[in-house]
């Protein structure tokens, strides 16, 4: 059976929006609904007029997704809640979160840019984009993320990892951060690693990216090799930090995490080149 499949698109189709999933957002929290233990997306026939002000994100197989925000102050329908949206992680697919976090950021960057920063004039929707624009004086507002780049340092079959003092659970990652003004990625993750556990690092590889809805941003992912001096963790954000091998993991993120994609990547790397040759 194929997983799920999300075509994005910005083009409202004319279909009643009765039968589509509407993700509604209040901050990095999703309006849910829980029956058996599972995780229930309200369609629009269950919120019609949520669902008249959304804005369309695109099919998930074939069925309609919209976003839009809960204004402050209402309070969710009976039978439905609001949940953080890191909290459904390991609830619904990739697929589902994915929306979900693209919802996150749609919603958000409605609510804030109704208004110009420039003149103050209430601004309208871009026929055909996704943006809202000044009908004074014509500036445009789109979607923003944020670029922040993920680390996961090396030495042998070692690797440092980190607990973060704000997340909760007991569980170790890589080392992260976002990107700042006019930095490249890789002058990032030398600050990054040198801020937060006080080592060296050499040899930056690219990894991949993934959307992290939570910031609202786009992790870019690196692989790098200790170059030197000892771990001194920060104190603030890093809680502690250490060298893990393959025997010795602590908690490490679910599956479905780019740090998670970068340990296992790794894990494979020193089980392949630890294995016994085989006998001539």
């Amino acid at each position: 059976m194929s997983p799920p499949r999300f075509l994005p698109s910005h083009d409202v189709p004319a279909r009643p929006r009765d039968t589509a999933l509407l993700f509604v957002a209040r901050g990095l929290e999703l309006l849910v609904a829980e029956r058996e233990g599972a995780i229930h997306i309200p369609t629009g026939a269950e919120l019609p007029a949520l669902a008249a002000e959304a804005h369309f994100l695109g099919t998930l197989d074939g069925g309609d997704c919209y976003a839009v925000a809960l204004p402050q102050g209402t309070e969710p329908p009976e039978g439905m809640k609001l949940v953080s949206a890191r909290g459904l992680f390991t609830r619904v697919d990739e697929a589902v979160l994915g929306v979900a976090g693209r919802a996150l950021a749609i919603a958000e960057w409605d609510i804030t840019h109704r208004f110009c920063g420039r003149d103050g004039e209430p601004t309208v929707l871009v026929p055909g984009e996704r943006a809202r624009r000044c009908p004074t004086c014509r500036t445009p507002y789109y979607p923003r993320i944020a670029p922040a780049v993920i680390v996961l340092i090396t030495r042998g079959d070692a690797m440092l990892l980190a607990r973060n003092a704000n997340f909760p659970g007991a569980f170790f990652s890589t080392l992260a951060g976002f990107v700042d003004v006019g930095e490249s990625l890789e002058e990032t993750v030398v600050r990054e690693v040198k801020e937060e556990v006080g080592v060296d690092v050499k040899n930056l590889r690219y990894f991949g990216s993934q959307p992290w809805p939570f910031g609202r941003s786009l992790m870019l992912g690196f692989t790098a090799e200790y170059a030197g001096g000892d771990i001194q963790v920060d104190g603030q954000e890093i809680a502690e930090a250490g060298w893990f091998t393959p025997d010795t993991l602590p908690n490490i993120p679910p599956r479905l995490s780019i740090a998670r994609k970068l340990i296992d990547s790794f894990l494979a790397q020193v089980k392949a080149r630890n294995m016994p040759g085989e006998s001539s």
